[in-house]
Parts: C-alpha cells; sequence; structure tokens
C-alpha cells in the first residue's frame, strides 16, 4: 500500500480516537448503564436514617452525592475563613463527601473538627488544626474514615463489594475522593461521583484512573 495512504489512514484513525476521547469526556456520547440488579447484586441500606426522612443514610449519601453532580460546582481549590464552606456554585472533591453527608442529616465538619482536637497525633497531615479547612482535605478525611467507617476491599472486579454510598480514595498520598454510585458499567464496576472540574460529574471513570492512581481506601459509613 502507499506510505501517503498509510498515513491517511493513521492520522484518520488518530483523529477518530481524539473525537471519542472528547465526546466521552464530555458526556456527550450515548452510553448503557446497569444496575446491581443486572447482577445479582443486592443493594445493602443502612438501619439508620439519621435525618428520620425515611430514607436511610446510605442512599441519603448517594442522593447528596448526585444533588453536588448536577448542581456542577466550578473547581476551585480555595479555603474560606468564616464558617469553612464554600459557595453553592464553588468546590473541591471533598465538598462533594460532606455535601453528601449533609444531605443524610450529618454535619462532617462538626465530626472531623471533633475528632481531630481529641485525637490530633494520628492526624499527621495537621501542624495546628484550622476548622475552616481541615473538613476539606482528602488526607484528614482518610484518616476519619479509616477510623469510623467499615473497611471495605479496594478490588473493584469484586463488583458485590462496592455499594452505592460508599467512599473512596485515589492516590498513595490520597489526592482524590468520591462516592460511589449506583449505576455500573457492563462488567459491573461502579461509577464514580466526583468532581475533578470534568463536564460530567457522575461517570464510569474508576478503571481508568486506577492506570496512574491506585485506590487506597474504601469505606462504608456506619455511624460507629
Amino acid at each position: 500500500m502507499n506510505k501517503k495512504y498509510i498515513c491517511i489512514i493513521v492520522v484518520t484513525v488518530v483523529v477518530c480516537a481524539m473525537i471519542y476521547i472528547f465526546l466521552k469526556y464530555q458526556g456527550i456520547l450515548p452510553e448503557k448503564t446497569y444496575l446491581s440488579a443486572d447482577f445479582n447484586i443486592s443493594v445493602i441500606k443502612s438501619e439508620k436514617d439519621c435525618n428520620n426522612n425515611g430514607i436511610d443514610d446510605y442512599t441519603d449519601i448517594l442522593l447528596g452525592a448526585k444533588k453536588d453532580a448536577e448542581n456542577k460546582p466550578t473547581y476551585k481549590s480555595d479555603s474560606y475563613t468564616i464558617g469553612g464552606y464554600p459557595p453553592d456554585n464553588i468546590g473541591v472533591c471533598t465538598d462533594v463527601i460532606w455535601s453528601a453527608f449533609k444531605n443524610a442529616g450529618y454535619s462532617l465538619k462538626d465530626m472531623i473538627d471533633n475528632d481531630i482536637s481529641q485525637n490530633l497525633p494520628l492526624y499527621t497531615n495537621i501542624s495546628k488544626p484550622d476548622s475552616n479547612i481541615d473538613f476539606r482535605r482528602v488526607k484528614n478525611l482518610k484518616v476519619f474514615f479509616q477510623r469510623h467507617a467499615q473497611t471495605l476491599t479496594n478490588n473493584i472486579y469484586e463488583i458485590d463489594k462496592w455499594q452505592p454510598g460508599d467512599i473512596v480514595i485515589f492516590g498513595k498520598t490520597y489526592t482524590h475522593i468520591g462516592i460511589i454510585s449506583d449505576k455500573r458499567n457492563s462488567k459491573g464496576v461502579s461509577y464514580l461521583l466526583h468532581n475533578s472540574g470534568q463536564p460530567k460529574r457522575e461517570e464510569d471513570i474508576i478503571e481508568f484512573i486506577i492506570n496512574f492512581n491506585e485506590i487506597t481506601g474504601h469505606y462504608r459509613w456506619t455511624n460507629v
């Protein structure tokens, strides 16, 4: 085959691949999603309902994360010296977590601030507590959930062990965090609800992330 035609074919394939990746990133391409029932997996419900709204805590956490995903706050890593909470239109990955917990009736900020005040040596990332930002640091959330939540497998292909509302942390230095969705891909791997500034905040991304950023924490809130 003529080298010119080979070059044209290669360029065409590369361009098509780039277009596909761009459209997928933007969430424009239609995709088939699955639920736990499609894999004969029972969805675990919490025995607790902190806010007494008739919805169990795990479902409330999931729904809170979905609300944040629908809101699509602009990714901006700032601290706020009055109260610590960012405006509704601003957020980072950790803001998905406290807002999801708030939807279930929990003040994650208060719980973390209290735990830090009583167990400061365990929070090696902190030299001096700062209630305006400590609850928005992944490293601090890692310590808190390691202490107060159920620790589960980091193997995403043990699909029955991943449930809606679970918390997952990525990176050896704990660089990203998100909430497990009720959606799954064709392999049964869960979607992730998270904020890294991407257009689509609920996405089939975990398999891609672990190619360069391993899972270092998988937790289920047990209110212990």
